[in-house]
């Protein structure tokens, strides 16, 4: 290997399972819900030259299935050595794909579940899933400790049925997986289960009158790559790629000047609002309950991404350990976006138009009922953007008239309220590792003697000076933006380089302060947190996020109230959407979108697409 954040191979996955096989640590029931590389700390990244040896390591989760103990392990795979193996004090590792049939298998076995179905007047036990779902923590006698997951029921009419359609309601098992039993099981109101299918991909008719697109790269595309690294119109870039959190960026440069040593989506929550005895607890953690990276689809040509098309294949370990290739699990590719610039000028008659195009690098996952699929964009001006975009199979109840927390969606079926919250941690470098944000909103000024006729305002530039006071949430009526500056770099101007960071200010986490969800997912009650970087501080909701305490993650990292100006920071931004279904979204929903912008301000001395040449003329007459 010649750098130290090159992504895993399969042959590396191979030889940690056999090392940690061999030290004693994997056994006949031991599990590895997680299996990724240890990053080395970023002095570390940052001094590595072409030729250094490269220690590579990794970190491993542990579960026993027979007595749940729970370990975390670092090991170097270049010394062949165990560095450190500690027990998971609190929280449980991710769940595991193989617990999905367990846990369908454990409640079908319970006679309370055959009793429940037959007062629904359900006979065929076989058309009944079980979906597995994340416990979460609400201090219910006997669960802290236990590996449990709670389960929702829903009926299919034949196999090939989707069964979101049919959810069996009011009734709810909570499953101990170690004690491979029902620990709970709760009938609390009969339902009429919903008759009208929802089978999107059987439709009655498919309409003829669209007419092809193809989009072509006559000379090829304009990127290049070389192993893991890509270079594009002036931005260069490092691809990773881990089974918790999907696709990663690393040391993205423009012009060879740093700007974010690593951006990636570090956690989601998914929080409903259904306070119903049946539904109250749910809320999952894409990330560190399920494994969002795990869940990536293999992308298609023609369907996923149309184009000059350069795929990347994703390598993740099973729960056994041993290698899985996910072929085309990373799409990259550019696109034109419209107009760059332009300008017909009154004086000189001049008329020049540029176009704007970007970089694309997308991975699309299946977690349950929904699809997600994140797209980093990189433009020629040097923004930044992320954009996610939802799909899939709303999660659906039984339809309970006039309810506050759901909407009606077909004949007897609900979607209850709720919402998707993706954090980004975006480890900045502008122009370097001694970095300050600075809030920047703007100010209406009165009229006075300085404002004689009341036209005039501002802005207002506050910096951060603490994690404590840089716990921010986004107000669009101030026009707040977070500015993300280096103080020891100046422009041409005389003024510190900046990129700024535009939220879309939508709604944060909307359960009471005082519920488990708030304290678990405390990272979705600010739109920004601003910590100093530290190695081990990678998650917003913590590492082991999977039946956790509340206080977790940022709340236990922004405690020191580190000071932050001109410091090594890490920029988190929570940004989502708050869905209050429609019928539209009914059988399949269309896709939804929400995300955030980085520009640079102050960056370029002035605009750095002054060169892009004008379109050649076949495409512009």
């Amino acid at each position: 290997m010649t750098h130290p954040l090159d992504r895993l191979t399969a042959d590396e996955f191979t030889a940690a399972l056999e090392l940690l096989t061999r030290e004693g640590l994997v056994g006949e029931t031991t599990r590895l819900p997680y299996l990724g590389l240890e990053e080395p700390a970023k002095e570390q990244v940052l001094g590595h030259k072409d030729g250094d040896p490269v220690d590579r390591r990794v970190r491993a989760v542990l579960l026993d299935l027979d007595t749940g103990r729970a370990r975390t392990v670092l090991a170097s795979l270049t010394r062949s050595a165990v560095d450190h193996v500690a027990d998971i004090a609190a929280g449980q590792p991710p769940v595991l794909l193989e617990e999905y049939p367990l846990v369908e298998e454990i409640v079908k076995a319970d006679p309370r579940f055959e009793q429940a179905m037959a007062a629904r007047g359900i006979t065929d036990l076989d058309l009944v899933r079980v979906a597995p779902l994340s416990a979460g923590d609400y201090g219910i006698e006997g669960e802290r400790g236990r590996r449990m997951l709670r389960s929702l029921m829903f009926l299919q009419h034949r196999p090939d049925d989707h069964a979101w359609a049919h959810p069996i309601d009011g009734i709810v098992a909570y499953v101990d997986l170690i004690g491979r039993r029902v620990a709970e099981f709760h009938d609390h109101q009969v339902f009429p289960v919903p008759v009208e299918e929802g089978n999107y991909d059987r439709p009655t008719h498919t309409r003829d009158t669209l007419k092809p697109i193809e989009i072509t790269q006559p000379d090829g595309p304009s990127f290049a790559v070389e192993g893991d690294v890509v270079s594009w119109e002036n931005w260069r870039l490092r691809i990773g790629f881990d089974a918790r959190e999907g696709l990663i960026l690393h040391q993205l440069s423009f012009h060879e000047r740093p700007i974010v040593y690593r951006a990636s989506i570090a956690e989601m929550v998914v929080p409903y609002g259904d306070p119903s005895p049946t539904r109250f607890w749910q809320n999952y953690f894409d990330a560190g309950e399920y494994l969002l990276g795990a869940a990536v689809n293999s992308l298609r040509l023609g369907c996923d991404c149309l184009g000059e098309i350069r795929y990347f294949d994703a390598v993740l370990p099973e729960g056994d350990g041993t290698p899985r290739v996910v072929e085309n699990a990373i799409c990259l590719h550019e696109e034109d976006h419209g107009i760059l610039w332009k300008h017909t000028d009154l004086y000189t008659e001049a008329a020049e138009t540029r176009r704007q195009r970007r970089l694309v690098i997308s991975f699309f996952v299946t977690v349950g009922n929904y699809d997600y699929g994140f797209y980093w964009y990189l433009y020629l001006d040097g923004t930044i953007q992320l954009e996610v975009k939802a799909t899939g199979v709303l999660f659906t109840a039984a339809h309970v008239e006039d309810s506050p927390y759901a909407t009606p969606i077909a004949p007897g079926l609900a979607a209850p309220y709720h919402q998707h919250l993706y954090c980004a941690r975006l480890d900045m470098m502008l122009d370097g590792t001694a970095n300050t944000v600075v809030e920047q909103e703007v100010e209406r000024l009165p009229i006075g003697p300085a404002n004689p006729y009341g036209n005039a305002f501002t802005r207002r530039l506050t910096p951060l000076r603490t994690e404590s006071q840089a716990q921010r949430d986004a107000d669009p009526l101030r026009d707040r933006v977070w500015r993300i500056t280096n103080p020891g770099s100046l422009n041409r101007l005389g003024q510190p380089v900046s990129y700024v960071l535009h939220p879309q200010g939508r709604p944060v986490l909307l359960a009471s302060d005082e519920s488990s969800i708030s304290g678990r997912a405390a990272f979705a009650t600010h739109h920004l947190w601003v910590t100093r970087y530290h190695p081990d501080e990678r998650y917003p909701a913590g590492e082991f996020v999977n039946q956790s305490s509340p206080g977790e993650g940022l709340p236990s990292y922004a405690a020191a109230d580190r000071p932050l100006e001109g410091e090594d920071l890490v920029v988190w931004h929570t940004f989502g959407s708050t869905h209050l279904p429609r019928p539209e979204d009914w059988p399949i929903m269309p896709v939804d979108t929400c995300g955030f912008t980085l520009k640079p301000s102050g960056f370029f001395d002035r605009n750095p697409t002054l060169d892009v040449p004008a379109s050649a003329a076949r495409h512009c007459h």
